[in-house]
């Protein structure tokens, strides 16, 4: 059986790990990443057909966007604990920011993004320590945004 050319892009990315870039210089290395994308919710609408019989219509309700949740390896950085400084000293207008999420490949090699609007960081959290522990120490990041969208 052949297969339509265009069916067949090339082979699935794989994302080795994700850089974001937020405006104003705030910017970071993590190796996950999750929330990239955008949900409508569902309204059910009973309706009686002409027949008298019921039945469920569904219909396209809000639309949101995911909050995306960034992990890393704690760095001496502190410029996302910055940020999150803002929104809770009540600065959300001026920390509200544009950036974009990008995919590397192993080779450090772009090869996916996504650019986000009106960002702004609702939870950053340290590692948790153990003494008798050798894993890396992580921090995690969400992002909540009022728009998003893969460009590449």
């Amino acid at each position: 059986m052949a297969v339509a050319k265009d069916a067949v892009a090339g082979d699935p990315l794989v994302g080795f790990n994700f850089g974001v870039l937020i405006e104003g210089g705030v910017s970071g290395y993590f190796t996950e990443c999750s929330g990239l994308g955008s949900e409508t919710e569902v309204i059910e609408h009973k309706v009686v057909g002409k027949d008298g019989k019921e039945f469920v219509r569904k219909i396209p309700g809000r639309l949101k966007w995911g909050d995306i949740t960034l992990k890393r390896g704690i760095t001496t950085s502190m410029d996302f604990w910055e940020w999150r400084k803002q929104v809770e000293d009540g600065k959300v207008d001026g920390a509200r920011k544009d950036g974009s999420i990008i995919m590397y490949d192993q080779d450090g090699k772009e090869v996916a993004r996504w650019n986000f609007e009106k960002a702004w960081p609702s939870k950053i959290s340290g590692p948790s320590v153990k003494t008798d522990d050798n894993a890396v120490s992580v921090e995690e990041l969400t992002i909540v945004h009022e728009y998003i969208k893969r460009v590449t």
